[in-house]
């Protein structure tokens, strides 16, 4: 028995699955989680020893790669002064300026623990600012495990949201509205049958928790459109495009403004931190100013603040790193794709600058219903292979890939010959 079956059958005796966050279960690709024990670079190491390349890069935040240098000593210098005050500190200033400063459409933020408490709140927010309750959110689009997101939604447009988990009431769910991604006349449905009762539409405007699905041409521009007519807040849930696809995120990319947005992930340089922001008017809204409750102890952690500053701050000055990304993402999903080709596979392959997912069927995946038509049992021996092999990919068919910049061209192609191995001998 390895050490990670030992501390898997040890975990599963305490905590749940044996795991604090279902992402990190290993059953739907029937095997036992790696428990991990240091990373650095692109690399991670289990306990037994083993190192892998790493393409999950901790979910997203280390875009520059695990134990970056600048990060780790931030956070130690931030530590000799304490780990939590419970009050203001200059260095949430400093991230707050850095932000609003920097990225047009965040004109004020603020910073919470998580991508979940940061939607939940901006949802909030939203709906004080509007007086109206209903959310129109998207099949297949994951915005945290508060109660109003978690919906069951299939592949179709549904007007009343049934929960998708025990212990979630009806009731938190009866406002929000389930639309199909990339299909603008289900969202036009939606606003038909509740004109003046949208609070808000939220989108991840890249959507990476049904894999990665690109948004088509001229999708995100309706919903700004539609949002507009209706008066309703479009909100861009950025917890993992945010400072990945560009520094603005994918409102930069793709050009459009939302009227919120939430971050998680990279602002936190792996420190647990997320953030909302927006428009001045809708953000003074939020207590202790306006009306909208929304507090946490340990908000604007000043350790998560030296983590995260940091990483963005050097972000920020080397901007040749999102093309570098880019090119790096055409060479490992474009490889991936040319492969599969050549032996005729039947595969999707998405992706957009470091972000990038393979599907297992022959269809376009443009939406939740397209997604779920792929071979989930063909992903999990693909999934073996490659980690027998020394390649860290997510345990599920639909989670994205992540790229860092510590992914340098020889492991790429190291990984691209790794599939090439895997397709010759078993597809």
């Amino acid at each position: 028995m390895t050490r990670s079956q030992e501390l898997f059958e040890r975990a599963v005796k305490r905590i749940p699955g044996g795991v604090n966050s279902p992402v990190r279960a290993y059953g739907s690709v029937g095997d036992t989680p790696r428990f991990i024990q240091r990373a650095d670079g692109c690399y991670i190491y289990d306990a037994d020893g083993n190192r892998y390349i790493d393409y999950i890069d901790s979910w997203g935040p280390m875009i520059l790669g695990h134990n970056f240098p600048a990060v780790r000593e931030s956070v130690k210098k931030a530590c000799e002064n304490g780990l939590s005050f419970g009050c203001a500190t200059e260095i949430e200033v400093e991230m707050a300026e850095f932000i609003c400063e920097r990225i047009p459409h965040v004109e004020m933020i603020r910073m919470v623990n998580s991508g979940t408490e940061a939607v939940m709140s901006a949802v909030r927010a939203a709906r004080g600012f509007t007086g109206r309750n209903k959310i129109i959110k998207f099949a297949g689009c994951y915005h945290g495990h508060s109660d109003a997101m978690l919906v069951s939604a299939g592949s179709g447009v549904m007007t009343s949201g049934v929960p998708d988990s025990a212990g979630v009431p009806k009731g938190c769910t009866q406002d929000t509205m389930t639309a199909v991604y990339n299909d603008l006349e289900s969202v036009k449905t939606l606003f038909s049958q509740a004109p003046k009762e949208v609070a808000a539409v939220i989108v991840e405007p890249v959507a990476a928790n049904m894999g990665v699905v690109l948004p088509e041409k001229g999708f995100l521009e309706g919903l700004r459109s539609l949002c507009d007519q209706y008066g309703t807040l479009l909100i861009f849930d950025e917890v993992i495009t945010g400072f990945r696809l560009a520094f603005g995120g994918a409102a930069e990319y793709f050009g459009i403004r939302p009227d919120l947005v939430t971050y998680g992930k990279i602002i936190g340089a792996g420190m647990p931190v997320g953030a909302y922001g927006g428009r001045k008017e809708i953000m003074e809204m939020v207590s202790p100013v306006g009306k909208v409750y929304q507090a946490g102890t340990l908000s604007g952690n000043p350790i998560a603040m030296a983590a995260g500053l940091t990483q963005l701050r050097y972000l920020y000055e080397h901007p040749q790193i999102y093309a570098d990304l880019a090119q790096k993402g055409e060479m490992l999903y474009g490889g991936i794709k040319k492969i599969l080709e050549e032996e005729k596979t039947p595969f999707t392959i998405n992706y957009i600058g470091s972000l990038g997912s393979l599907f297992f069927t022959s269809e376009r995946v443009r939406d939740y219903g397209s997604a779920k038509t792929s071979d989930t049992d063909a992903f999990a021996a693909y999934f073996k292979y490659m980690l027998k092999n020394g390649i860290h990919l997510a345990p599920s068919q639909f989670e994205a890939m992540f790229l860092s910049e510590a992914h340098t061209g020889e492991v790429i192609h190291q990984t691209l010959d790794t599939v090439k191995k895997y397709v010759a001998g078993h597809m």
